[in-house]
C-alpha cells in the first residue's frame, strides 16, 4: 500500500470520528496506554482516542510486549470515564474483541475469530491483541477511567522470534478508516451488558469444543472448552470430566504436554 494513501494524524481521524471525543496522534510513543495513564494522572477527564504510527514499548496483557512497527498496524488506546459504578473492566475486555471484529466485518471480507478473553484471530493466527486497564480512586475504590488499549496488525508480515502465531490483516485498507470503525463500535457497546453482544461473542468463539490449556496459580491444566457463559466466562471440563468455570486468565489452544 502506497504511503500516501494511508496518512494517519489528528486532524484526518477527526474527520472521520466525528464524536465528542479528544483525539491524540503520536508519530511514534512507547505505548498509548501508557501515554494515557500519564494523561489521566496529570488530571484529564475528558474521553480520549489516543493513536500512534509506531509503539516502541508496546504493551500486551500477562506483561508481554506487542509488537508495533511504524504504518504498518493500528496502535489505539479508547479512554472513558465512567459516571457510575463500574464493576469491572471484564465485560469491557469482552466487548473490545466484539467491536474489532465488527469493524472489521463492516469494511472487509474477512471473518475474523475470538480467542477467549479477546485476542482476535484471522485464519488461526492472531492479528490483534486487546489490554483494557482501569484506575481506581484511591479513597473510594472506584473506578474512575478506563483504557482500551487495541493493536491490529494489517500489513504487518516480520515478526521477531518472540511473536508467536502471528499474522496481519492482510487487506488493502486506510488505517484511519478501520480506526474510526472501531470506535463507532466501542462507542456502542462498552456501555451496555453482555445481552447486547454475548451471542455474537459466541457465534465468532474459536475455542468451543477444542482443547486448551489454561494456566492458573502458575499450573497449567488441559480441558476442553465447552461453553461461554451469559457473562462471559469460558465453561471448561477438565481431564478427570469435572467442569471449571474461568472468568480471567489465559488459555492456549491445544494440550499441553
Amino acid at each position: 500500500m502506497p504511503e500516501t494513501c494511508d496518512i494517519l494524524n489528528a486532524d484526518v481521524l477527526k474527520n472521520k470520528i466525528k464524536r465528542d471525543i479528544e483525539i491524540i496522534y503520536y508519530p511514534s510513543v512507547d505505548s498509548t496506554n501508557t501515554r494515557a495513564k500519564h494523561l489521566i494522572n496529570e488530571g484529564k477527564k475528558n474521553k480520549m482516542l489516543l493513536v500512534a504510527d509506531e509503539q516502541t514499548n508496546g504493551r500486551g496483557r500477562q506483561g508481554k510486549h506487542f509488537f508495533s512497527p511504524a504504518k504498518s498496524g493500528i496502535y489505539m488506546s479508547y479512554v472513558f470515564h465512567p459516571m457510575k459504578n463500574f464493576a469491572s473492566t471484564v465485560t469491557v475486555t469482552t466487548a473490545a474483541s466484539v467491536a474489532v471484529c465488527k469493524a472489521i466485518e463492516s469494511l472487509t471480507d474477512k471473518k475474523p475469530e475470538i480467542k477467549w478473553v479477546n485476542d482476535v484471530y484471522l485464519g488461526g493466527k492472531k492479528i490483534c491483541g486487546i489490554l483494557c486497564e482501569a484506575i481506581s480512586d484511591y479513597e473510594t475504590g472506584k473506578i474512575k477511567s478506563v483504557i482500551i488499549g487495541i493493536g491490529i496488525n494489517i500489513t504487518t508480515a516480520d515478526f521477531p522470534e518472540y511473536v508467536e502465531n502471528a499474522s496481519c490483516l492482510g487487506v488493502n485498507i486506510k488505517r484511519a478508516d478501520l480506526i474510526a470503525e472501531v470506535t463507532k463500535e466501542l462507542e456502542k457497546i462498552v456501555f451496555c451488558d453482555y445481552n447486547s453482544f454475548i451471542d455474537y461473542y459466541r457465534a465468532h468463539s474459536m475455542v468451543i469444543g477444542k482443547d486448551v490449556c489454561f494456566t492458573e496459580n502458575g499450573v497449567k491444566t488441559n480441558a476442553r472448552a465447552l461453553a461461554i457463559e451469559d457473562d462471559g466466562a469460558l465453561v471448561v471440563e477438565l481431564e478427570n470430566k469435572e467442569r471449571k468455570t474461568l472468568r480471567s486468565g489465559e488459555i492456549s489452544l491445544g494440550i499441553a504436554r
